[in-house]
C-alpha cells in the first residue's frame, strides 16, 4: 500500500493505493498518530484502494473517534468493493462518504 499526504494548515488529506489490510493497517496507524496531533479535517482518498480488511475497518474507526473530539473526518473516491464493504459492516452509517 501506498500512502501520500497532503497537509495544508490544519487539514490532511491522506491517498491510499493498493490495499488496506493486516499487513498495511499498522503502517496507516503509524502515520495517523504521527499526523493527526493538530489537523481539524481528515479526508482519506480511496479512489486507488482496492481491497478493505477488517484490520483497515479497524484503523478507519479510531480516526474517526479521534476526529470527532478534534474536527471533522471524510472519505472520498469510495469504489464499489470499498462501499459494499462498508454498507455490509455498517460503516457507510459511521463515516461520511463522498
Amino acid at each position: 500500500m501506498t500512502i501520500n499526504k497532503q497537509k495544508e494548515g490544519t487539514s490532511l488529506t491522506l491517498a491510499l493505493e493498493g490495499r488496506l489490510d493486516t499487513i498495511t493497517a499498522p503502517e496507516l496507524e503509524a502515520v495517523l498518530k504521527e499526523e493527526l496531533e493538530d489537523v481539524e479535517a481528515l479526508t482519506f482518498d480511496f479512489t486507488a484502494l482496492e481491497y478493505i480488511s477488517s484490520a483497515g475497518l479497524r484503523v478507519l474507526l479510531s480516526a474517526q473517534k479521534q476526529m470527532n473530539r478534534q474536527g471533522t473526518m471524510k472519505v472520498t473516491g469510495v469504489g464499489e468493493v470499498i462501499m459494499e464493504i462498508f454498507e455490509v459492516t455498517g460503516f457507510s452509517d459511521i463515516l461520511t462518504i463522498e
